[in-house]
């Protein structure tokens, strides 16, 4: 019992302040888009500032998944929060004093992203050094149910902030953020992580060994392919969400943040029934069947009609999309921190981060010309059609090819 109070304890203590963290840095950068739309009143100028806290995780996820499989992952964790709030007290103090042309908040995005970067899978693989296996879904649950929560509130407190102070002042949310988070994983401490000696790796090579992990394990390379090609229909899918309410359904901005936060409210019922009362055994299995569910729900908000009426459903099927992402990401999630060795679960993580990275841009540079052309709603059902017959096709191949195996 008293171990088990232990590393809830060390949980809990972890996750509040990667919460209070997320909370800051999901307000100051929605203060940060409105800032900018504000200055600027161009979508070029917003759509390069999403390219700009994109591009750093292509860049370096490789590394960063490298680095936290051969450096101290509480180290990373803290001086990638730190760092993140270092340069946001820097800007802070500038904009307080300047008039700063409006491509410096290029820079702070492009920092804020690399901060990111290193900090996700080390974050992440921190999680079962702490958690015993079979409890990483339930963790996991509450983990995404934390993220869900400041995706929710964080443009709230992002909106009040800058309704009431100057944009130095909301910058600060994120540097407390950081602080909060720093300090908790600080004052946890956590198990030593033995490592396999492999200093006389390049880079390269060790980056090849973090792909080895999907290759050895079958079942999850045919997952993780499934996934990488469904992002590329997927992910532009959120940018879509204003522009089904205004264009396609003809309503207000009132609307469409209902519809934002129909989609929160997915993922955070979700996140709490598996943090709670949900038990997965086949943890592939049931990512597989968030999949499908992403791709059935998507085809169906292609064919609401555009009545009134129509509206509530896109609505509660924006909740099901919500629900269906965590069906998804949640047992993959701990099914990789379940299986995967120790000292190769950052570059694992930081293959995930590089899907996410690269299908957002691209997706979006393939899909928007096709969504102005044809219209949003179609957009959707071809999308969701595609993912349907992707993952049938995933494991169509994988049972013609290991089904006989197994």
């Amino acid at each position: 019992m008293c171990e088990t109070n232990k590393w809830k304890s060390k949980f809990l203590v972890v996750a509040l302040g990667q919460a209070i963290s997320l909370l800051g840095s999901h307000g100051v950068q929605f203060a940060l888009i409105w800032w900018l739309a504000e200055k600027t009143s161009s979508p070029l100028m917003l759509g390069i500032s999403g390219i700009v806290a994109y591009l750093p995780m292509t860049l370096f996820s490789p590394v960063a998944g490298i680095a936290a499989d051969r450096l101290n992952r509480k180290f990373i964790c803290i001086f990638a929060d730190m760092a993140m709030g270092t340069v946001a007290v820097i800007y802070a103090i500038l904009l307080f004093f300047f008039d700063l042309p409006v491509w410096t908040v290029f820079v702070m995005l492009c920092v804020r992203g690399i901060g990111s970067t290193f900090q996700q899978p080390a974050i992440q693989s921190i999680i079962p050094q702490l958690v015993p296996s079979e409890q990483l879904v339930k963790t996991n649950g509450w983990m995404q149910l934390m993220n869900a929560g400041s995706f929710f509130l964080g443009p709230v407190i992002g909106a009040s902030l800058y309704a009431m102070f100057p944009m130095s002042v909301v910058l600060m949310s994120d540097v407390i953020g950081a602080v909060f988070a720093s300090v908790a994983l600080g004052v946890v401490s956590v198990p030593k992580l033995e490592k396999k000696q492999t200093e006389k790796e390049n880079m390269i090579q060790q980056f090849k060994g973090g792909l080895q992990v999907f290759q050895e394990d079958k079942k999850l390379l045919y997952l993780i392919l499934g996934e990488a090609f469904c992002m590329f229909f997927y992910a532009p899918l959120s940018s879509f969400y204003p522009l089904m309410t205004s264009d396609y359904f003809g309503l207000s901005a009132m609307y469409g943040s209902a519809v934002e936060l129909a989609f929160a409210v997915g993922m955070m019922v979700s996140s709490l029934l598996f943090s709670s009362v949900l038990k997965v055994e086949k943890k592939i299995k049931v990512s597989f069947i968030g999949l499908f569910g992403m791709g059935l729900i998507s085809a169906v908000c292609g064919i609401i009609p555009p009545v009134y009426i129509g509206w509530f459903l896109f609505t509660f099927a924006c909740i099901l999309l919500g629900a269906s992402g965590n069906v998804h990401t949640i047992p993959l999630t701990a099914y990789i921190q379940e299986t995967v060795v120790p000292e190769k679960m950052g570059r694992a993580f930081s293959v995930l981060t590089l899907i996410s990275s690269v299908t957002m841009p691209v997706g979006l540079l393939i899909s928007s010309p096709i969504a102005e052309k044809v219209g949003v709603n179609v957009w959707f059902f071809i999308s969701g059609v595609s993912m349907l017959l992707i993952n049938a096709a995933v494991l169509f191949c994988y049972k013609i090819r290991y089904g006989k195996r197994r």
